[in-house]
Order: structure tokens, then C-alpha cells, then sequence
């Protein structure tokens, strides 16, 4: 027998089900390492502020078979797309790559794009929505900006401004033209991919974030919101697929 309150019960109901894909690494967690479906907390505590239910949605079996089934996706961030996807051989700075996890993604993407679902994508999502859609990505940011600002050190992230265009939804979210954001990227677009629409470069000319403009909500950012205090994009998700 259930004992979960029924005024909590209908709080959870009424959450939109957002879900959220995840990495596939080895961890070490209590007594126990192994080969781990994991995802850092800030995505999960961001959508439930926001008012969304979190699902983590790990690349096995079919994940974009599900898709059906949720409200909103986020593609969450990770190791380098696979050259390969994209027509590439692989540059020598590029690595963790997980050929599993491409696969799932880029399958989820195309499915949520299809259903019109609504999708926001982070870092590694942005670089999976744009090679989804024919786009191709510089694999070593440093060779074509010069300077390794984007990504400044293993397990930091560095700040950096980016320019929001005129007209583009993630302008409309935040209200302003520009934004100090978290960065830990060394790739990002070269190629854009068909239908998308550039809506904030970073100072050096980086694209920092795409809009599909056919689509109801699919947007993707370079940076990672999730490391902020402040919930917009995932509020501007949840909110949209209530309105």
C-alpha cells in the first residue's frame, strides 16, 4: 500500500517529466567502484526547482523509444562526439569518446525533433543536436581561438561573457545582451546544422548557443547552466511545455 501523501501524489503528477540523458563511467561510491550510469546533481536539482520531473535516461536499449512518454528533454553534457559522426578522422586532443552513448543520443535527438518535444541541450548536447542535423564540430577549440579560455583546466570551469542575438529565444529568456557564464568545453560548432539559427557567440567568435526556429522549443547552449545559481533555461523549458 501506497503511503505517499495524496496532495504529493497530485504535486508529482503535475510535474512535467523531463528527461535527462547521462554518462556511462567508471565511479567509486561507498565501499563499491564500477561501471556507473551517472549524472551530476545540479541537473536533476535545476529541473525540480524549476517545477519538472526529473528522469535519468541512460544510453541502453532504446532510449528514443521513450521519448514519447516525456514532456521535455535535456541532453546533458559529456565527453567528445565521435569524429566519425560527422565525417571526420580524429584530432589527437580528442577523447572520451563513447560510441554507445553517440548513438543513443543522436537517436533520442532526431526522435524529440520528429515529435516536436521540447529540448534543451548543454554543452555536449549542443555539439549532438548540431551533428544530428548535418553539422560538424572543430575538435580542438584552442587550434582555432587561439587561447584555452573555454576550457581552462581539468575539473574547473572558467567564466567568460557571450553575446546574445537580437530575436533568439534565449535572448527573450534572459532579457539582456550578454552573459558571464561557466565554461569547460574544448570543441564546438564549425558546420552548423541544417535549420538552426546562431543566438549567442562568445567574444573570440565561438558559437555559444543555436535555436531550431521550426521547432516549438529546441534550443542548446555551449556553457554549463547547471553550475548556476539561477534556473532560467530549465524554468523557460518547464514553463513553455505548460503554457
Amino acid at each position: 500500500m501506497s503511503h505517499v501523501p495524496v496532495s504529493r501524489k497530485r504535486e508529482i503528477m503535475s510535474r512535467p517529466v523531463i528527461g535527462i540523458t547521462c554518462y556511462v563511467e567508471p565511479a567509486k561510491f561507498a565501499a563499491w567502484e564500477m561501471s556507473t550510469a551517472l549524472l551530476p546533481y545540479d541537473y536533476v536539482d535545476h529541473v525540480v526547482r524549476a517545477g519538472g520531473q526529473p528522469v535519468i535516461l541512460p544510453p541502453a536499449g532504446d532510449p528514443s523509444a521513450l521519448v514519447g512518454r516525456l514532456d521535455g528533454l535535456i541532453l546533458a553534457g559529456g565527453g567528445d562526439v565521435s569524429p566519425a559522426r560527422y565525417g571526420e578522422a580524429p584530432h589527437e586532443r580528442t577523447g572520451y569518446v563513447r560510441d554507445f552513448r553517440d548513438e543513443a543520443e543522436l537517436g533520442v535527438t532526431r526522435a524529440a525533433l520528429e515529435r516536436g518535444v521540447p529540448f534543451l541541450g548543454i554543452c555536449r548536447g549542443l555539439q549532438i543536436l548540431n551533428v544530428a542535423l548535418g553539422g560538424s564540430l572543430h575538435q580542438h577549440l584552442p587550434d582555432v581561438v587561439g587561447h584555452p579560455g573555454h576550457a581552462p583546466a581539468p575539473g574547473r570551469y572558467g567564466r567568460m561573457p557571450v553575446r546574445l542575438e537580437p530575436g533568439g529565444q534565449i535572448t527573450k529568456i534572459f532579457d539582456t545582451e550578454s552573459v558571464d557564464v561557466a565554461h569547460s568545453h574544448h570543441q564546438a560548432i564549425d558546420r552548423l546544422g541544417t535549420g538552426l539559427t546562431v543566438t549567442a557567440y562568445a567574444e573570440d567568435g565561438t558559437i555559444e548557443a543555436v535555436e531550431l526556429v521550426d521547432h516549438p522549443f529546441a534550443l542548446a547552449v555551449q556553457w554549463h547552466p547547471e553550475t548556476e545559481d539561477e534556473s532560467a533555461l530549465f524554468e523557460a523549458l518547464v514553463e513553455h511545455i505548460r503554457l
